[in-house]
């Protein structure tokens, strides 16, 4: 298991429990997983980073995340993802375009107030319902789509978890920030 999602190890032990061999040869559905879909939980989450493990080596030199070119392109919705991205606690894809504006049309997201101290330029995204927050005695999930100068060309869609700490953190930053 990796260092991005340690946590798993403290909060639940991980089992994937294949029920047919045919099971086994399908691709996870990285672009649902984008979407919260299901919700997240630190178990999907590491299901998710360990397929994508036995798919390709990561690319970790940019974002400070994890990112796994598809052997295969996933169009949904209109929107082509080449890459699964795992950052911290959220797992996404990666769009082909600057298209954050028309995920965000898509998927019933709003304007983000912060651009996450300018790692990103243009941002949009909607809290899950209080039915859908597994964790949230511990943070907030919510799906997001943004870009920004460092994804050149693409647009970040994922499903997020954000601990409350962290989020008092980032407002605080944020009010700061000139």
């Amino acid at each position: 298991m990796s260092r991005l999602f340690p946590i798993a190890r403290i909060m639940m032990p991980m089992t994937i429990m294949l029920a047919t061999p045919a099971a086994a040869q399908e691709a996870p559905d990285f672009f649902g997983a984008a979407l919260c879909q299901p919700p997240y939980s630190t178990g999907s989450a590491t299901a998710l980073y360990e397929a994508a493990e036995t798919i390709a080596k990561a690319d970790t030199s940019t974002l400070g995340a994890a990112i796994y070119p598809l052997p295969k392109p996933i169009e949904r919705d209109g929107f082509v993802a080449k890459a699964v991205l795992f950052a911290g606690m959220s797992v996404g894809v990666l769009l082909e375009g600057e298209v954050a504006a028309e995920a965000a049309k898509r998927y019933g997201l709003s304007a983000e107030k912060s651009h996450l101290l300018g790692a990103s330029s243009l941002g949009f995204a909607r809290q899950l319902d209080d039915a859908e927050q597994g964790m949230q005695e511990m943070g907030l999930i919510s799906i997001v789509a943004r870009q920004g100068p460092a994804m050149a060309g693409r647009t970040l869609l994922a499903c997020e978890f954000v601990s409350h700490e962290d989020r008092q953190a980032l407002e605080s930053l944020e009010d700061d920030a000139p």
